[in-house]
């Protein structure tokens, strides 16, 4: 082993010489290296954009109710969320090549579930098996990279990798619409198999197999199976409950549960050598108070693309594609605005970015409470989407990179995944709550006065919760004494709003 690759003769892939860790984008190799990255995380942020869309039409196949629905997309969330930081250090210890392949290979085989599921239930679990596939490729592909190529090289690689990847988000949501409208929704699952042999056969013939020579002893499985068990009781409890059986034993048995692992957690965290999450890094008031914007931005923001596709298709009469192209002018303003964004905040600091930001995001959340059963895009989407972006662009990049310069220089990935996690955690628990909360259940999709009714109450708390993380936002973050450390980590915050949740799980993102 030398520089944490793979040397010939390794047992763990082919033969791989050492100085692969210097590949430079310009070689043959580097180019294929990157193009198996792109595109096994792209093959995760396609499948999370188009699956918001494919809402309506799951539902009317499956006769679903409304929580049926939310589960399509919670047990997602659910895996994803639970086991991203488990993902990472697995990564480290045993390959990143290799758990990357893993994940890619386990998303592929869980898409084909999905894309042959005979019933909801069936399709949820397959769902939950998918969210297992995309924590494990997610950390590894831009790992990868990071450890692949020369170091005066990875600013460009991963600003091309989130360049290309963005490119998936964006046009996402429109191809899945015309999949959709065009043969089923099944297509949308059963597309990423091909994805996948390509990423697989590429990885395995021209991806140098790394690892961190540290990385040994403990691995904190304890933390992250009472992570996902916290998770599983606790949205369980609140999408059942919100259905109107709050007082059903298995309710109030299932947020008990999550109760405990949560406490549970906590406990093994602070005692265990090795936790997956050091709680101490949240003594850090800035890092803390990041977190709490994020998980308040983030989960409005999930919990609104969770109900958007489906005001547009079932109130407004957009056709899957439609709906899908709606929302493209937020990709376009945060690829414009973003790295922008995260260089003035550098200079600034990022306090007036993330108290106004949210701000603005509130106010186009709040201007989509006006979509009604004519669905004007021009008069009535398109004015919404537009002051959204620009507060989403004005918040994304300086919450991420506060979110990483706010911990120590050693713990910055930590900080990313933590963050990322949160963002996860914060639109799983709106979509498991807002519909509820603004009235939106059973089978209310269908009808579409009663939603549209429901879609507008829901507009107006998710503008009044996201306006209260700027507010938090001005109560609690500081202008620290740290600009240069911002400024470095601009590239990582622009990439992290390319693949981070808005854009994954509505419509859905966003995810995810």
């Amino acid at each position: 082993m030398s520089n944490g690759v793979t040397e010939a003769g390794s047992p763990d892939g082919p033969a791989v010489p050492p100085e692969s860790t210097d590949l430079h984008l310009a070689s043959a190799r580097g180019k294929w290296v990157l193009t198996a990255t792109v595109l096994g995380s792209a093959m995760a942020q396609l499948d999370a954009t188009v699956v918001g869309i494919a809402q309506p039409a799951i539902g009317k196949d499956f006769h679903a109710q409304i929580a049926g629905l939310q589960w399509v997309s919670a047990g997602y969330l659910l895996t994803v969320a639970g086991l991203i930081l488990l993902a990472g250090a697995l990564c480290d210890r045993y390959g990143r090549r290799k758990i990357f392949v893993i994940g890619v290979a386990w998303f592929a085989i869980a898409s084909l579930f999905c894309a042959i599921a005979p019933n909801i239930g069936l399709l949820i679990a397959a769902r939950a098996l998918q969210g297992v596939g995309g924590a494990l490729l997610t950390p590894g592909s831009l790992a990868i990279l990071e450890a692949s190529f020369a170091p005066k090289e990875r600013g460009r690689v991963i600003g091309a990798w989130s360049g290309l990847g963005g490119v998936a988000t964006a046009l996402g949501p429109f191809v899945g619409g015309f999949l959709i409208t065009a043969v089923s929704w099944r297509l949308i699952f059963l597309i990423n198999v091909p994805i996948a042999v390509a990423v697989i056969f590429i990885t395995l013939r021209q991806v140098p197999e790394t690892r961190d020579p540290n990385a040994t002893g403990y691995i904190d499985i304890a933390g992250s199976a009472l992570t996902v068990l916290a998770l599983v009781g606790i949205s369980y409890g609140l999408i059942q409950g919100s259905s109107g059986h709050w007082d059903s034993p298995v309710v109030l048995g299932a947020l008990l549960i999550g109760a405990i692992a949560l406490v549970a957690f906590i406990v093994v965290e602070l005692n265990v050598h090795a936790p997956i999450v050091p709680l101490d890094i949240f003594k850090s008031r800035q890092f803390s108070a990041t977190n709490a914007v994020t998980l308040l931005i983030y989960g409005m923001l999930g919990g609104m693309f969770f109900l958007m596709p489906i005001e547009l298709q079932q109130v407004s009469h957009y056709s899957p594609t439609a709906a899908g192209a709606s929302l493209l002018p937020v990709t376009f303003m945060m690829f414009a605005l973003s790295s922008r964004s995260g260089a003035l905040s550098a200079r600034i600091g990022p306090r007036l970015q993330m108290t106004t930001g949210p701000l603005i995001v509130a106010a186009g959340l709040a201007l989509f409470a006006r979509i009604d059963s004519g669905g004007n895009y021009l008069v009535e989407v398109l004015p919404a989407v537009l002051v959204f972006g620009f507060g989403l662009a004005i918040t994304v990049a300086p919450l991420t990179a506060t979110a990483m310069s706010s911990a120590p220089a050693e713990r910055s990935g930590l900080a990313s995944a933590v963050n990322n996690t949160v963002a996860r955690t914060g639109s799983l628990l709106a979509i498991a709550l807002l519909p509820a909360v603004a009235g939106i259940t059973g089978d209310s999709y269908l009808h579409p006065a009663v939603f549209e009714t429901g879609f507008q109450h829901a507009a107006f708390i998710a503008a009044i919760l996201c306006g209260a993380g700027g507010v938090l936002a001005a109560a609690t973050i500081r202008n620290g004494p740290r600009p240069g450390s911002l400024r470095r980590r601009v590239d990582h915050a622009h990439h992290t709003a390319v693949d981070g949740p808005p854009l994954r799980t509505g419509a859905e993102t966003a995810a995810d």
